[in-house]
């Protein structure tokens, strides 16, 4: 399962019908939350998502709105004795803010948090996932993006295993092995087969238009990325450091993003969503979501 649980898309302020931040990335085995901000374990509950989905904890920084729902998560999962290690990624600078939140209240503290702070830009993990990588971005205080790489596989081409006379469980040999004698000829995965692009989510929040948001967003498969603004009030993105909807369309559009996800959206726009929608459509021609609380977006299938 690769799906983009929706939990709040709120910036600064809370709203009537948009909670705080927090996305959770399902991603095979792996349960990806980005930016938990306030509520986000009443959220977690109302989306039905238990604790033990998460496996990684992945801040860009350390504003309220990201970060406050940090306790609530990490208590839940020691409350429900999730077995295995939550790694949590944060900007380095902000290890003292990390502490904080982890130890915010008494409790019976038996989950197993292994801190993993990021200071530069570069992989912060690999796995059977692919690559989990981090670029530095642009706003008020550090702020990093993510991005998730899956590596370039192979996809056998049933005619080319046909003409080889290869079948059965021989294919599962040849998968295993790279090659594979048929009769008295050697044949290479290579020849049966061609290459299978690995799957990219890239997640960008908090931020000026600059060369890392690029950097992140190029090829992905799906981008979730702040749309604080309106272009209307594209001097006040600029002043403090976020994106309009019509900025992050046009980085859609030229890193080939497939799904664009819009979010982190101002409390001064009430009954947005067409607006903003409007913004990104008329320089973005891909999947444009303006995400709601819970709502839940596949993983585009691959090409």
């Amino acid at each position: 399962m690769r799906e983009l649980v929706v939990l709040g898309t709120a910036s600064q302020v809370p709203t009537r019908h948009r909670n705080h931040n927090g996305y959770l990335l399902r991603w095979d085995g792996e349960g990806l939350l980005f930016d938990p901000g306030e509520g986000t374990q009443r959220q977690m509950m109302m989306a039905g998502v238990a604790a033990g989905a998460v496996t990684r904890l992945c801040l860009t920084h350390f504003h309220g709105d990201h970060c406050l729902g940090v306790p609530g998560v990490i208590q839940r999962a020691s409350l429900d004795r999730v077995g295995h290690p939550i790694t949590a990624h944060f900007p380095a600078s902000g290890r003292a803010y990390f502490d904080r939140l982890r130890h915010a209240s008494v409790f019976y503290d038996v989950v197993d948090v292994r801190e993993e702070p990021v200071a530069a830009d570069g992989p912060v993990a690999v796995g059977a996932f692919g690559v989990l990588e981090a670029r530095a971005l642009d706003h008020s205080v550090d702020v990093f993006g993510y991005r998730l790489v899956e590596p370039d596989g192979r996809r056998f081409v049933p005619e080319l295993l046909s003409r080889f006379g290869i079948g059965g469980s021989s294919v599962g040999e040849l998968e295993r092995a790279g090659v594979i004698q048929v009769g008295d000829r050697v044949v290479e995965l290579a020849q049966v087969s061609e290459v299978r692009r690995g799957q990219r989510f890239a997640f960008v929040m908090d931020t000026r238009l600059c060369d890392a948001v690029y950097e992140l967003a190029d090829g992905a498969d799906m981008l979730v990325i702040e749309a604080t603004f309106l272009s209307q009030d594209e001097d006040l993105a600029q002043r403090y450091g976020h994106l309009t909807a019509r900025q992050a369309a046009s980085v859609a559009t030229a890193c080939g993003v497939r799904t664009l996800v819009l979010t982190h959206f101002s409390q001064r726009y009430l009954d947005a969503a067409d607006r903003y929608r409007d913004e990104a459509a008329a320089v973005f021609s891909g999947d444009i979501v303006v995400a709601e609380d819970l709502m839940r977006v596949a993983v585009p299938s691959r090409r």
